[in-house]
């Protein structure tokens, strides 16, 4: 029986690929390059432009639900953090804390509906002060996976050294890249997506 392998991606505009002319971001080339390897999917993204890690939690329960029944390898691959460290009235729109509590509670949410999980770090923008707050918010949710046995990808300080990334960040609206910032990220999830996914013709978990 061929696999029925279900993922959805969950998050923010970098999961929607925001920024990309091809409208494929790193998602898409991941799923893409993930059927050329022989492990085709069905592939949902879900994600939204500004959301928080807050927003996520209210929301991604009851759509991941619709999209992955029972009796297929179902999966979820989660990416917040960055518009949790943007400024608004003065202070993170999220806390440290409050970010570390929801991801927790996604991972405890996906544990409870037994869907494996896999998540992918904040990248860099264009902003040096928000950066610091971002690549202080790294390692503390990398801690929340760690502590419960999920994949974490720390993609940040690659790209902060990218020139194609920060490059292309800078010349689009100091938050996103075009296709070859997509490119590189895709590249830093690529081996991690392909050890949690399992070689071409695994069974039905």
């Amino acid at each position: 029986m061929a696999r029925d392998l279900r993922v959805c991606f969950v998050g923010d505009s970098f999961v929607a690929g925001f920024g990309d002319p091809e409208y494929l971001g790193w998602v898409g080339r991941v799923a893409a390059r993930s059927h050329r390897a022989g492990l085709p999917l069905t592939a949902y993204n879900l994600g939204i432009r500004g959301q928080t890690s807050q927003d996520v939690l209210t929301r991604w329960h009851q759509e991941c639900t619709q999209r992955l029944p029972s009796g297929c390898d179902a999966r979820v691959v989660m990416s917040v953090g960055v518009n949790d460290t943007t400024v608004d009235d003065g202070e993170p729109r999220v806390s440290p804390k409050d970010s570390v509590v929801h991801l927790g509670t996604l991972l405890d949410q996906a544990a409870a509906a037994d869907w494996p999980a896999l998540v992918v770090g904040p990248p860099p923008v264009a902003d040096e002060q928000q950066n610091r707050r971002t690549v202080s918010l790294d390692p503390l949710l990398e801690r929340v996976c760690r502590n419960v046995g999920v994949g974490y990808i720390s993609v940040f300080e690659a790209l902060l050294v990218s020139t194609t990334w920060m490059r292309q960040v800078d010349a689009g609206d100091g938050s996103h890249p075009a296709g070859g910032g997509y490119d590189e990220l895709s590249e830093l999830v690529w081996p991690h997506w392909l050890t949690w996914i399992g070689p071409p013709g695994a069974p039905d978990r």
